[in-house]
């Protein structure tokens, strides 16, 4: 578990741990910079717990961090755990019974509960199930949540760890990179509740996230047909990086825009209303070029279902005729439907 001033949730996350069926385990905490109580938080866990140990570390990246922890463990299995989730009690049982089982596998999640800041359940979340369907998939996305994988030791060591430069889609890359090498799982089982809030880091910056995305998938491309990965040397992923190696700016925008626009509904889904219109504005207040018109269109409908929360209904219709005025389709729809979904869904 890394953690950076997250004292909000970090001792329920860290209790979740502690709790788990399964007893045999070290427990590494990596702080990595914390200025609020997060260190003392844990600190006095291992005071209590001898199975923790905990290393402070100056700030760094995320994947910095998450190294500095994973490089110190021990066990055959590295289980990754975030500081603002809670894993579920048999969590750590089913995940190590299952890689006992199946040792062609170097890394496992499992599905998710979605909750928002307070705890309240959202919605199930699992990834495909089936093997070539997970390979199917993880050519376009991640299809593990990261805080809920076991991963072989031995899979991590032979990759490497986690890449610096790929920031907050470390992750993916590394799954990317595991899967050259063994297979990939997940269980049917909810074994984390996963946490929905404006202040993930990767929500933080989901700009950075879907560059970092693309760059691991160009990346993985390289070395499948035989080349050398193209970012072995780089330190940090940009837009100039991208478009050196082909990942046009069309491409960016658009794969910006869908992010964003998933992004803001989960935070609508977790009541976070302020934080999703925030990122919808930003988003058509930047170049959208190279946007797809039904992709801005449904950008500002939902910046009128944002502002119709807020009892702005004159500025609601407004977002509602840039939608139809950017795409002209929606012109012909009948007002119904158009209100609906323009105002009547945001409940």
């Amino acid at each position: 578990m890394v953690a950076c001033n997250v004292d909000r949730f970090l001792a329920e996350s860290i209790e979740s741990i502690l709790g788990q069926t399964f007893r045999e385990f070290e427990f590494i905490i990596v702080d990595f910079g914390s200025t609020d109580k997060s260190r003392i938080i844990a600190t006095n866990y291992a005071a209590k717990d001898s199975r923790i140990r905990v290393h402070g570390i100056p700030n760094c990246s995320l994947p910095e961090a998450r190294n500095a922890g994973c490089f110190l463990a021990q066990g055959e299995y590295i289980a990754i755990a975030d500081a603002d989730d809670v894993s579920l009690p048999n969590r750590l049982l089913w995940e190590v019974e299952f890689m006992e089982k199946h040792p062609e596998v170097g890394v496992l999640g499992g599905a998710v509960e979605w909750i928002d800041a307070t705890g309240r359940p959202l919605m199930t979340m699992q990834h495909p199930l089936a093997y070539r369907e997970i390979q199917s998939a993880l050519q376009t996305h991640s299809v593990l949540w990261q805080p809920t994988v076991l991963i072989r030791q031995a899979a991590f060591v032979v990759v490497g760890g986690y890449r610096a430069a790929f920031t907050v889609s470390h992750d993916y890359d590394l799954w990317l990179r595991i899967a050259e090498h063994f297979q990939i799982a997940n269980l049917e089982q909810v074994v984390l509740k996963y946490r929905i809030h404006p202040f993930q880091v990767s929500l933080r910056k989901r700009t950075q996230q879907t560059l970092c995305k693309l760059a691991a998938q160009v990346s993985a491309s390289s070395r499948r047909n035989g080349y050398t990965d193209p970012l072995n040397s780089v330190e940090e992923i940009t837009s100039a990086v991208l478009a050196g190696l082909d990942v046009t700016d069309a491409r960016q925008q658009s794969e910006l825009a869908s992010d964003c626009r998933d992004w803001i509904r989960n935070m609508c889904m977790a009541g976070e209303y302020s934080a999703a219109l925030k990122a919808a504005l930003e988003i058509l207040q930047s170049d959208l070029k190279n946007v797809e018109r039904w992709q801005i269109a449904d950008l500002y409908l939902t910046v009128a279902q944002l502002y119709w929360r807020q009892s702005r209904p004159l500025t609601s219709v407004l977002n509602v005729a840039k939608a139809a005025l950017t795409r002209p389709v929606v012109v012909g729809r009948p007002l119904k439907r158009l209100l609906r979904r323009a105002w009547g869904g945001a409940s």
